[in-house]
C-alpha cells in the first residue's frame, strides 16, 4: 500500500518539532494527572505497507480546553504484535505540545505489510486504552480481499452513534470517513443530545466541539479497532462554504482566520500524517492510499479549492454561471492530480472517496430541471471532464464513494446523463448519515416522485447507518447497513440492500 500527496509544501523542521508530535531526544519532565488524560481515546490512520499513523490527545478536562498547563508533555508509545502488549516490537517517545492541543501523531514505520498490530500510549503514570490497527499489503501485490466501511455526517445533537456500535462488530480492514465529522452550529433544545455552546468560531471553540464528539464511546471504539482514512466536507468549518466564501457572507479575511482555526482543530483530532499539518488557512488533505494491487483510494477535497456555488446556491435550474468552464469543484491542481493518478493506476479497483454526489439528480417534475448547486451538478464542467476521462481512458473499475446527503443512493455514472441508453463509465455509491437528520425514513415522497426521471439512479433509502464494501479481484459488493432509529439508543442493524459491480462491467446491479 502507498500513501501519496501532491503539491505538498515542505514543513520546516522547527515547526514540525514544535507541533506535530515529533520524536524528541531531549528529556521532558513526565507529568502527573488528577484525572485520566486519555478521555478522547486512541486512533490510527492512513495505513501503508510498512507503517501507520497512531494518534491520541491528552485532555483530562476535554470540554474546557483540555486541562493541561501550556507546556510540552512527554508521551511514550508502544506497538506490539499481541493485544496484551507483551510482544512489543516498536516503542518511542513523542512530544505533545500546547500548540497542537497536546495531540500526538506518531508515524510508525518499519512494520510488516498486511498485519494486525496493537498500540498504546503512556503519559506519566497514565496509560491509554489499547488500539488495534492494520498495515496495508505491499504495493502491487495480489490481494484476494478487502473489507471496508464508509461513513459520514455524525451530528451529535440529532442522534446517537448506534451505527458505529454495529460497525465496530464488522470484519473490516479499514474505515473511510467522508466528512461532517463535527457540526458547527449551536444547541437546539429538545434534541436527543445537546451541543456544548453556541456556533463554533475560534480555535478554542473547535477544540471543545471535537472533544464533545470524540468523547462518544461508540465512536471511540470504532476508531480503536480499525485504521481510518478521513476527509472533510463543509461542517468541519461552516455549512456549504466554498473556498474562502462563508455561508453567511462574512468578510473574507475573517473567514480565512476561522478556516485556519477549523483546519488546525481537524488535524489535531484525527490520525493524519505530518504532510497534512495545516499552514494557516490551507491544509493538504487530498492524497492516495493503496491496498496492494487490489484497490487504490483517491481521497478528494471538494471544499478548499472550489469556486463559489453558482446561481446563489440552493436547488434550481442551471444558470449561465453554472455553465462557466472556469467553475471548479476540485481546483485545477487537484483535478490534474486525480486524472493523472487514475491514468497511471495499476489497481483493479480505482476508488474515488469524496464528499458530494457526482451523479445528477433532477429534483423537478416534468420538463423543468432543478439541481443542487452545492454538488457536482453545480459544477458541470468538472463533472464532464471526469466523466469524459473515464470514458476515454478507461481506468480499471472506477467506483465513487460519497457522503453528505444523509441518504443512501446507488447510481450509474453515464457517458451522457441526458441519454439513458448511453454506456456506464463508472459507479457511485452514496452513503447515508451516522445520525444527521434524526431517524429518517426508508423513502421520501419527493425523491420517489422523481426517480422515474433519473434513470441512472438505481436505489434510494433515507435511513441512518453506514455502507459496507467487500472487494475481490472479480467483484465489488456494497451492503447498505441501516439502523431503525438513532433518536433512542440501541437499535438493531440490518442490510437494506446489496449491489454488486463485476470486474470490467461498470454500473451497479442488485445483489
Amino acid at each position: 500500500m502507498k500513501t501519496e500527496s501532491a503539491g505538498l509544501a515542505r514543513v520546516g523542521r522547527r515547526r514540525f518539532l514544535a507541533g506535530a508530535g515529533a520524536f524528541v531526544g531531549a528529556s521532558v519532565v513526565a507529568p502527573s494527572f488528577d484525572a485520566d488524560p486519555f478521555t478522547l481515546g486512541v486512533a490510527s490512520g492512513d495505513p501503508a505497507p510498512d507503517g501507520v499513523v497512531i494518534w491520541t490527545r491528552l485532555a483530562p478536562d476535554p470540554l474546557n480546553g483540555g486541562g493541561i498547563a501550556p507546556r510540552p508533555v512527554e508521551v511514550g508509545w508502544e506497538v506490539a504484535s499481541d493485544e496484551r502488549m507483551k510482544k512489543v516490537i516498536k516503542r518511542g517517545t513523542a512530544r505533545a505540545t500546547p500548540e497542537l492541543a497536546h495531540a500526538v501523531h506518531v508515524e510508525v514505520a518499519g512494520l510488516e505489510p498486511a498485519r494486525w498490530y496493537y498500540y498504546r500510549f503512556r503519559a506519566g503514570a497514565a496509560e491509554s486504552p489499547v488500539g488495534r490497527t492494520r498495515t496495508a499489503p505491499a504495493a502491487n501485490v495480489g490481494v484476494e480481499r478487502l473489507n471496508f466501511a464508509f461513513a459520514s455526517c455524525q451530528h451529535y445533537e440529532q442522534g446517537f452513534y448506534t451505527a458505529y456500535r454495529h460497525l465496530a462488530a464488522e470484519d473490516l480492514d479499514l474505515v473511510v470517513h467522508l466528512g461532517d465529522y463535527i457540526y458547527e452550529g449551536g444547541p437546539w433544545p429538545g434534541r436527543p443530545r445537546i451541543h456544548n455552546g453556541p456556533e463554533v468560531m475560534t480555535l478554542a471553540d473547535y477544540r471543545n466541539r471535537y472533544a464533545l464528539y470524540k468523547g462518544d464511546p461508540d465512536l471511540q471504539r470504532a476508531h480503536a479497532l480499525f485504521p481510518w482514512v478521513v476527509t472533510w466536507d463543509d461542517h468541519e468549518v461552516d455549512n456549504n462554504y466554498a473556498n474562502e466564501v462563508a455561508e453567511d457572507g462574512a468578510p473574507r479575511e475573517a473567514f480565512r482566520r476561522r478556516r485556519a482555526d477549523a483546519y488546525q482543530a481537524y488535524y489535531e483530532h484525527l490520525p493524519l500524517r505530518r504532510s497534512s499539518l495545516p499552514r494557516g488557512p490551507g491544509m493538504q488533505l487530498y492524497r492516495r492510499v493503496g491496498f496492494g494491487g487490489l484497490a487504490e483510494f483517491n481521497v478528494l477535497d471538494t471544499r478548499q479549492y472550489r469556486t463559489d456555488q453558482p446561481c446563489g446556491d440552493g436547488t434550481k435550474p442551471l444558470c449561465p454561471e453554472a455553465l462557466d468552464p472556469k467553475g471548479t469543484i476540485m481546483g485545477v491542481e487537484q483535478e490534474r492530480w486525480l486524472l493523472e493518478g487514475l491514468g497511471r493506476s495499476r489497481a483493479r479497483w480505482n476508488v474515488i472517496a469524496q464528499q458530494v454526489m457526482i451523479a445528477p439528480f433532477d429534483a423537478a417534475a416534468g420538463p423543468e430541471r432543478r439541481y443542487s448547486m452545492d454538488k457536482w451538478s453545480g459544477y458541470p464542467g468538472s463533472r464532464d471532464r471526469l466523466i469524459n476521462f473515464l470514458r476515454d481512458r478507461r481506468p480499471a473499475n472506477p467506483v465513487v464513494i460519497t457522503g453528505d446527503i444523509h441518504s443512501n443512493w446507488a447510481a450509474d455514472l453515464k457517458a451522457d446523463f441526458d441519454r439513458p441508453e448511453s454506456a456506464a463509465v463508472g459507479t457511485e455509491f452514496v452513503g447515508t448519515s451516522i445520525s444527521s437528520g434524526g431517524d429518517g425514513a426508508d423513502m421520501r415522497p419527493d425523491v420517489e416522485r422523481q426517480l422515474a426521471e433519473n434513470a441512472h439512479i438505481k436505489f434510494f433509502n433515507g435511513q441512518r447507518g453506514y455502507v459496507r464494501c467487500r472487494l475481490t479481484p472479480q467483484r465489488w459488493q456494497t451492503d447498505y447497513r441501516v439502523v431503525a432509529a438513532v433518536t433512542t439508543p440501541g437499535a438493531a442493524v440490518s442490510t437494506r440492500a446489496t449491489f454488486v459491480v463485476e470486474d470490467g462491467k461498470p454500473g451497479a446491479e442488485r445483489g
